[in-house]
Formats: C-alpha cells, structure tokens, sequence
C-alpha cells in the first residue's frame, strides 16, 4: 500500500496532503502543532486497509503553498473554513473528521460551523470541547499552569527567538515521542522562512484559545463525537475534558487512556481501533 504526496487547491490556496487510498467512506485528519501530515501516517494506513479513503492535509501555514501573512488569517473560522474548502475540492459532501491538538481545535470549529450536516463523525484526540477548554484555561488554576506556554506563544518573535535557538533544539525535545522519520519533517518544514511564525499565529489567532469568538459560536454538539485523552496529558487536564461532557448533546463516547499528549505516536493500535470504531457506528448513508 502507498500513501501518496499530492497538492490539493482550496480556499484560494495550495496544500500539501497524504492521501490513502481514492475511493470509500471520506475521512479527513488535521494534525497539530508542532506536526504535519506524517504524524498519521500510521492512521492513513490502517484507514486504507479498512477501506477508507483518507486526506491529511498540512495545515494552513503549514503548507508552503498555504502560508498567509498575517495573525487575522488564522482565527478558528479561517482554519475551519479550510476543512469544507478541502472536502469540496475533494467533491466530498459528507465525510468524517478526525483531529489532534490543534488539529481537534479545527475540528472543533468546523463542528461548530456545520450547520448543513456535512461531519458525519467527529473523533478529536487530546483537545476537548474548546468552550470547555477554553474557560478551564481562563478558571481552573491547575490548567492554568499547564497552559502557560499558550502564554509564551502569544509574543510575536520572541517565542520564534527561543524555539528555533540552537537549531530548534527546544522543538526537538517537544518532539520526543516522534520517530526520527517525523522529526526529520518537521525539521525541514520549521526550517522554512515563515513557517514557525505561521503555525504560532494559531494560538495568536484564536487570543490564547479563547472561546468567545463572534464567528464561531462554541455551544452544544449534536454530530456524533469520540473524545480521546490522555491522562498523563501535561498540556491538557481534566477539568476541561470533564466539563466538556456537559455540552455533548449527540452520541458521544470518551475514551481515556494511560498515556501522554503523543496519543498516535504512545497508544498507536489503540486509537486507530477506536477511531475506526466511531467511524463504523457513523457511518455516511
């Protein structure tokens, strides 16, 4: 089986994805910072095996084709946005959608923006609900202090300053969980001109992963959703998970493991089965 490299035009713009298979239920994946596509590499494969046809795109200021200058450009109805613009170019009408750390606050956005139907599933990994996270963010002293890098990545030059010193070296150690594959991608990619001040204007774009964008209304989910968190999550605690519960209102199923934030890289058989779980109980009529 090959995962194939291919450029896809949408929103103006030209991204870079893997791509599994050509025909089959759709599945989109967004990955997170500081990723790209070949995080689900291992997803990708499992997905076409299943029968699947798979799309993972690197993300908007991931993709050099799809770097716009500029913080206004990546607020959560920007990133959203670039989902349904993906799936059209892909002539996908409905399709699944999974995503991991920012990739899941994408997903989450576009979530909130899908009025018409279009995510047939929804499976984030690590991030919840962001209404929840966001206040757990701005109310809970204990996410507080795991999110004071959000903090950090808001001052514009001098968080690039400190994470590519030393030829990226804190990057590297962020990297921890990845395979010397992975790293070597991420490298090449955040060794690009623009590239590290793109991919932390998503924390700049959203102030902080704050909820109360107009443009975006974080309220209850109906599509049916598959939450997977690690408990051993330095970035991301329980109290937001926990209060997210609260706004599903469709079919939802969590799914806590023993594990880190590197969910694909530490449990990989364990999400694939459970994403492909949600994915056969929802399935695109």
């Amino acid at each position: 089986m090959t995962i194939a490299i291919r450029d896809v035009q949408a929103n103006g713009m030209t991204f870079r994805c893997r791509e599994a298979a050509a025909s089959g239920e759709p599945v989109m994946l967004l990955h997170g910072f500081p990723e790209t596509s070949h995080m689900w590499l291992p997803l990708l494969e499992r997905l076409q095996r299943e029968g699947y046809h798979a799309l993972a795109p690197d993300q908007r200021g991931y993709s050099p084709g799809a770097r716009p200058v500029g913080i206004e450009h990546y607020n959560y109805a920007a990133i959203a946005s670039d989902v349904f613009a993906l799936a059209d170019a892909m002539g996908w009408q409905r399709f699944h959608l999974v995503g991991h750390d920012w990739g899941a606050g994408a997903g989450w956005s576009a979530v909130a923006l899908d009025k018409d139907g279009r995510i047939a599933s929804w499976s984030a990994l690590s991030v919840p609900h962001v209404g929840a996270f966001g206040r757990a963010i701005r109310e809970d002293a204990d996410q507080q202090k795991r999110s004071q890098y959000i903090t950090f990545f808001q001052e514009p030059g001098v968080a690039e300053a400190a994470l590519s010193a030393d030829n990226f070296a804190a990057l590297k150690n962020i990297w921890s969980e990845s395979s010397a594959d992975e790293k070597a991608e991420y490298l090449a990619l955040f060794s690009q001109p623009g590239a590290l001040t793109a991919a932390l204007n998503w924390y700049r774009g959203s102030r902080g992963i704050d909820p109360s964008d107009r443009a975006v209304q974080f309220g209850p989910v109906s599509t049916p959703t598959l939450l997977i968190w690690g408990n051993r999550d330095t970035a991301i605690g329980r109290a937001g998970v926990e209060a997210g519960h609260a706004l599903m209102t469709g079919p939802y199923r969590f799914v806590e493991l023993d594990a880190g934030h590197w969910l694909i890289q530490e449990a990989t058989d364990r999400v694939a089965d459970e994403v492909l779980g949600h994915l056969r109980a929802n399935p695109i009529g």
